[in-house]
């Protein structure tokens, strides 16, 4: 059996000598550079000098070569795709229509490169009509990148199958990236460049003609941002100077909107760059359904072709800047990420604004450097012609015999060359040196061009040609007449297209916090035993006149009591100290926002509070000038008080940190904010009082147990601190268990030295049972107070009588049986400036009290 296979395997030999031996990582690597240079250059970024890449590009030569242009009328959208596919770019023709159709849109493109008829998508997502049902044609400033294309002023390379010629890049009479940016993805890189205003990237660039040497900064006078078809707003300007300056940056852009004049709504009139209106109303929807944003009632979408009006339309009472923040934080605010890159010398770079102009004027000198040499070249050759005319009508007579006897046209040609010589009757005519351009146009020339009109029309037009080379020469050897002429095209451009900035720019004042999303209201908190803890607003509690039992101000489980109430803005830092001596820190909007007849959450899931550990006093941050040197004077059960510098609490800890050194059977019992300046009063359960000044108790760290401030005896012991300061206190109000109180002049409590037995303050009888609470309030102030059982009562301190020390007082509160109060706060409410004919009645109602204090020390 016979076969062609060899005897042996020749590797020198057939196919097998045309076999190469390669690394596979070396041919991995270049088959994978060059499969990503030929997508970053033949298709995702766009060249430098026009702003376009390669499928833009085909679309509008291949209607300029199809006349579709602006005086033309529009044609099918499916035609235009077809001749750019079949001749230029052979991809699919979805692709070639979706950019003719982003080419088109007014929301996508700063300036529409095409004028579409039809409908071409929308800025709620809707996608374009089938191209059989839209039609298309250049829009009028497409028409000015492609100007002069006629006139070698670019290369032009074949297109995929040899059939034709196509510009490698286009003339662009204007800086065409910046002006409708780009954004592209290819392998590896990616370019995101902002449109721009016309009107301003020419200005600059202009001004870079005049000043080379100018920096970026520089041209940031001309240009101030990026410019986006759908107006909004720029959030700061220090991303948009480091994009310029770098070529990268990330620019925040905000919605444009307002409240109505009456408060009801919110009107969204633009929107950022890019973003799909449906889907942003669908998102808004959405999160009100799921609780995320409060306060709106309905949405409704009123745009229509003059404009974008999304109204917000706000629930009764909600506040129109909590919403706002709201919507901000989620939904009206996005972020651009400035990438620069472009193709340079078929080379992706990453370009500041400078360069970005600098290339572009590169290639514009070129183009007109071009024209101007093909103008020129056009010029002399019709200046050559018009010489030969004008020494054709000088010689007329001549000229005329001898093409009349000559045998033929080329004869008559070759005579007028002068390569001939024809005779008349056996004697020779003259004879011409005409070049072979000049005699081939007298040959043609018609018996009408003979007349004097004629005549002197060649001879006008011979002047302008000569004018013309002239200038053209001076273009060419001088760069700055070329940079004047560029100058001057551009200039006109602006005039023609340039219009108003839409993109504004406003101050960037941070992002949106989450405090920026929570109404700021007073609220009224509330604290059990069992250390649950809530907010309520605290216009849930209208005042009453003393003496009522309140309304109920939370539901407590099974063996719980409340064991204390404050009022606080929902954006105050407010610190809890517990009986263990530690102090935690939290925010007010942090406390969960419950009603009334809520139970609260625990404590333990928003402070790490340790076991039998309990909430005993809270201090509002608000309170603490820092302007001013302030304390927190803390007191204990067991009488003794220190103070400590507030800069010692800068730094809190979740975990807590220590606030005070506690004996073993000692607890914190009350905190007070003080400024050094004034005195202080102690107050214990059995109704004494002492008064002292501040400076007594010298200012110690937070490890400190404390100095003595008051003698207790037997089972006595401290239930508050509070600060005198006659500018703003009047009174001392005490509150007893059973709901008794008093107000008494603060100037019946004598000052005296610290560790002393005190005054009598109240009396703590059966009735009045053991005090509870002692403030010092002044004229405007609210009391709050609030039972065990969960009931709070808010009254006007006025409503309490002004009595003297050592006395019983009134009832404040109603006690059910068996019920006692557990906590009391103080909120002012009124005006600074004290009221002349209120104070002079308090001070009579003083007088007639029945003083019966007793000095009991």
């Amino acid at each position: 059996m016979s076969s062609d296979a060899p005897d042996e395997f020749r590797p020198d030999a057939g196919i097998a000598a045309e076999v190469k031996t390669a690394r596979i990582e070396q041919e991995m690597e270049q088959s994978y550079i060059d499969y990503a240079m030929s997508v970053i250059a033949g298709r995702a970024l766009p060249d430098v000098r026009d702003g376009l890449k390669p499928v833009h590009r085909r679309i509008l030569y291949a209607m300029d070569q199809a006349g579709v242009t602006p005086r033309s009328s529009h044609r099918k959208s499916s035609s235009i795709v077809g001749e750019t596919m079949g001749d230029y770019h052979p991809h699919g023709d979805s692709a070639i229509y979706d950019a003719l159709a982003r080419m088109a849109q007014d929301f996508s493109m700063r300036y529409p490169l095409v004028d579409g008829q039809g409908n071409f998508g929308s800025i709620d997502g809707d996608p374009p009509a089938a191209m059989r049902y839209t039609e298309a044609r250049m829009s009028p400033i497409a028409e000015e990148l492609l100007a002069d294309i006629d006139k070698d002023t670019v290369d032009f390379q074949s297109n995929y199958d040899d059939r034709k010629q196509e510009p490698v890049v286009l003339p662009a009479s204007f800086p065409n990236l910046l002006v409708n940016g780009s954004s592209g993805i290819a392998v590896g890189m990616s370019t995101n460049i902002p449109p721009h205003n016309l009107g301003e990237v020419i200005d600059a660039t202009t001004h870079l003609i005049e000043n080379p040497d100018c920096t970026v900064e520089d041209l940031m006078e001309f240009v101030q941002g990026p410019d986006f078809p759908t107006g909004a707003n720029i959030v700061g300007r220090n991303a948009v100077h480091k994009a310029y300056k770098t070529g990268r940056g990330r620019i925040r852009v905000r919605a444009e909107f307002e409240v109505d004049d009456q408060g009801d709504n919110i009107v969204i009139s633009e929107l950022p760059y890019q973003e799909n209106k449906a889907r942003l109303i669908e998102r808004i929807a959405d999160d009100v359904n799921e609780g995320k944003i409060e306060g709106i009632r309905d949405l409704r979408d009123e745009s229509d072709r003059d404009g974008i009006r999304v109204v917000v339309e706000l629930k009764r009472g909600a506040n129109p800047d909590v919403v706002k923040n709201q919507l901000l934080e989620h939904h009206l605010e996005s972020t651009f990420g400035v990438i620069n890159l472009a193709l340079v010398d078929g080379q992706p770079r990453v370009l500041t604004l400078k360069e970005t102009l600098t290339e572009y004027l590169k290639h514009r000198r070129e183009v007109v450097r071009r024209r101007s040499e093909y103008e020129l070249s056009e010029a002399e050759d019709r200046a050559h012609i018009l010489e030969g005319r004008l020494k054709a009508l000088d010689n007329i007579d001549d000229v005329v015999e001898t093409i009349r006897n000559s045998e033929s046209r080329d004869d008559a040609k070759a005579a007028l060359r002068g390569e001939t010589t024809v005779e008349v009757d056996g004697e020779p005519l003259p004879t011409f040196d005409f070049s072979e351009e000049q005699a081939n146009h007298i040959v043609a020339m018609q018996l009408g061009s003979l007349t004097s009109m004629e005549a002197a029309e060649i001879e006008e037009e011979y002047e302008d040609v000569q004018a013309t080379i002239e200038r053209l020469n001076e273009i060419l050897s001088d760069t700055s007449e070329l940079d004047a002429v560029i100058e001057s095209e551009l200039e006109e451009i602006k005039e023609e297209y340039a219009d108003e900035r839409r993109t504004s720019f406003i101050e960037d004042t941070g992002t949106v916090t989450h405090e920026d999303l929570i109404a700021e209201e007073d609220v009224v908190v509330v604290v059990t035993e069992d250390d649950y803890i809530k907010r309520m607003s605290l216009d849930s509690f209208r005042a009453q006149h003393r003496g009522g039992k309140g309304i109920i101000g939370t539901d407590l489980k099974e063996g719980d009591r409340v064991s204390s109430v404050f009022v606080a803005s929902t954006h105050d830092y407010l610190l809890y100290f517990t009986n263990h001596g530690q102090v935690y820190k939290l925010k007010t909007y942090q406390i969960p926002e419950m009603s009334r007849t809520a139970r609260g959450k625990s404590a333990v899931n928003l402070l790490e509070l340790d076991d039998g550990e309990e909430i005993t006093a809270v201090v509002n941050t608000a309170d603490i000038d820092e302007e001013t040197d302030k304390y927190l004077t803390m007191a204990t059960r067991n009488g003794y008080v220190k103070r400590t510098s507030v800069e010692k609490f800068q730094n809190i800890l979740s975990t807590g940190i220590i606030a005070t050194k506690l004996d073993e059977d000692d607890e914190l019992a009350d905190v007070e904010v003080t400024d050094g300046d004034h005195d202080l009063i102690l107050a214990s359960k059995e109704g004494m009082s002492i008064r002292f000044d501040e400076d007594d108790v010298r200012a110690m760290g937070r490890s400190a147990r404390g100095v003595r401030g008051m003698k207790l005896e037997g089972d006595d012991e401290l239930v508050g601190v509070a600060a005198v300061n006659e500018d703003l206190h009047n009174w001392v109000l005490t509150v007893t268990q059973n709901g008794y109180g008093k107000r008494t002049d603060i100037e019946r409590y004598r000052r005296q030295s610290r560790n002393g037995k005190g005054l009598i303050d109240i009396k703590t009888n059966d009735r009045n049972g053991p005090v509870c609470a002692m403030e010092t309030v002044g004229y405007g102030d609210h009391l709050f107070v609030m039972s065990e059982s969960g009931q709070i009562l808010r009254t006007p301190v006025e409503d309490i009588s002004t009595v003297g020390r050592n006395t019983m007082g009134v009832i404040v509160m109603e006690m059910d049986p068996g019920d006692h109060v557990a906590s009391v706060d103080v909120h002012q409410v009124g005006s600074d400036e004290v009221d002349a004919e209120a104070a002079e009645s308090a001070e009579d109602e003083a007088a007639d009290a029945a003083d019966t204090d007793d000095a009991d020390e």
